[in-house]
């Protein structure tokens, strides 16, 4: 999928996500955007007591700021796909036709893939 094609939010969430992964040297950034337009962006958390993929960590992030849907998520990461923990995330709090973005390395959108 080219640059041009995504809607301008989607293209900010996977760029978010893209520096979130960046910045923090993490293998997973991700982003999300909830029903009022707010964006959580977040890394993989490794801890020795907690690990959490960097889009579960983004969808706990809006909901303990009180986020009540998603409207989007992306992550960039190595993998070909979102896996099926970090889609079932996202369906618990935008439902089951929420889009999830997966994007590469250099933030191109590889695949779309929905929560469901």
């Amino acid at each position: 999928m080219t640059e041009s094609a995504l809607d301008p939010e989607d293209r900010k969430i996977v760029t978010l996500a893209r520096s979130a992964r960046a910045r923090n040297g993490v293998p997973e950034g991700a982003a999300v955007r909830d029903e009022t337009g707010r964006t959580y962006v977040a890394g993989t958390v490794a801890l020795p007591s907690l690990r959490l993929s960097a889009l579960q960590t983004a969808v706990a992030m809006a909901v303990a700021s009180g986020a009540k849907s998603l409207e989007a998520a992306a992550v960039v990461t190595e993998a070909e796909s979102a896996n099926a923990e970090d889609r079932a995330a996202v369906r618990d709090l935008g439902g089951a036709n929420t889009p999830v973005l997966v994007a590469g390395p250099d933030g191109t959108v590889r695949t779309t893939v929905t929560a469901g």
